[in-house]
């Protein structure tokens, strides 16, 4: 899978680690949907370095079709709630 990190590029992400960073994702959505700003900001980031951790980054040259878009670690809590689906940013 290939994802975007908004500001940032892209990375290779082997399709099992996505229950893992679902973890992360559904306590993101937990945090935002109770307001808790700084909790949002710590999961956030954690998602994040969870992905660049586990993904091979692409080339800065190579533009792929991103199949999953995060946003940028300096989002705001209004920023992802607009990238938000039923799942959550990350599907499954």
């Amino acid at each position: 899978m290939i994802v975007r990190i908004m500001g940032e590029g892209q990375v290779s992400l082997a399709d099992g680690h996505l229950a893992e960073l679902n973890k992360l994702d559904d306590e993101l959505l937990t945090e935002m949907e109770n307001g808790d700003g700084p909790g949002f900001r710590r999961t956030l980031q954690a998602l994040l370095t969870r992905v660049r951790d586990l993904g091979e980054p692409l080339p800065d040259d190579s533009l792929e079709p991103s199949e999953l878009i995060l946003p940028s670690p300096d989002a705001t809590l209004e920023e992802v709630r607009e990238l938000l689906s039923d799942d959550g940013l990350i599907p499954g």
